[in-house]
């Protein structure tokens, strides 16, 4: 055969080869990307979930008991929600000593003698949480009904710090305030979200 149409042929050959080199080059680079795609959606909804599952594992381990032994005047079963060892902080100042727990169980004592019954509501404007830790600030409503029917209300914002320790979460540094920049909490801030519930 004439040497032309060797050249032809491997011209042809050649261009070929190269179309198809540059044509499976497009193709991986969009399955590049495709599964670069696929692997930060993957981990950004593994990473939320995960989040979401440490929450539902504080509010069963803290939150609930929290707002149960309030409502059933136990100091005891409140104070096992904290840490051994706990920063707290109200308007009266800052406890290091753990002196908090002592007046808990005083108080719900007094409040069963004198007849009172205790119901505490609250909701969550911000929870940031990780595997060992959570920051979690809220709004609160104490309800205090005596003997005569009577009930008061109390209105606060909490800041909470919990940490997770030997297999259990527990709170390390519990500070509330009933004012926000001189601005007493009142009803009408306690009202802009609903109670959680669980």
């Amino acid at each position: 055969m004439p040497v032309r149409y060797w050249q032809s042929l491997a011209s042809f050959l050649s261009s070929f080869l190269k179309y198809k080199t540059e044509q499976m080059n497009r193709i991986f680079a969009t399955m590049r990307h495709f599964l670069l795609f696929l692997f930060l959606g993957t981990s950004a909804f593994l990473s939320a979930q995960s989040v979401a599952e440490i929450q539902k594992e504080i509010d069963a381990q803290v939150w609930r008991p929290f707002q149960e032994a309030f409502q059933e005047l136990d100091g005891q079963a409140l104070n096992d929600t904290y840490a051994a060892q706990v920063l707290r902080v109200t308007p009266g100042g800052i406890d290091t000593e753990n002196s908090f727990k002592q007046a808990n169980l005083k108080r719900f004592t007094q409040n069963k003698a004198d007849g009172i019954s205790i119901r505490l509501d609250f909701w969550f404007d911000s929870r940031h949480t990780n595997i060992t830790t959570s920051y979690e600030v809220g709004f609160y409503r104490i309800g205090a009904t005596n003997a005569a029917g009577e009930t008061s209300y109390n209105y606060g914002q909490f800041h909470i710090v919990l940490e997770k320790i030997e297999g259990i979460w527990k709170i390390t540094q519990d500070w509330d305030t009933t004012t926000i920049n001189g601005h007493a909490i009142g009803s009408e801030d306690f009202a802009k979200n609903p109670s959680v519930n669980f």
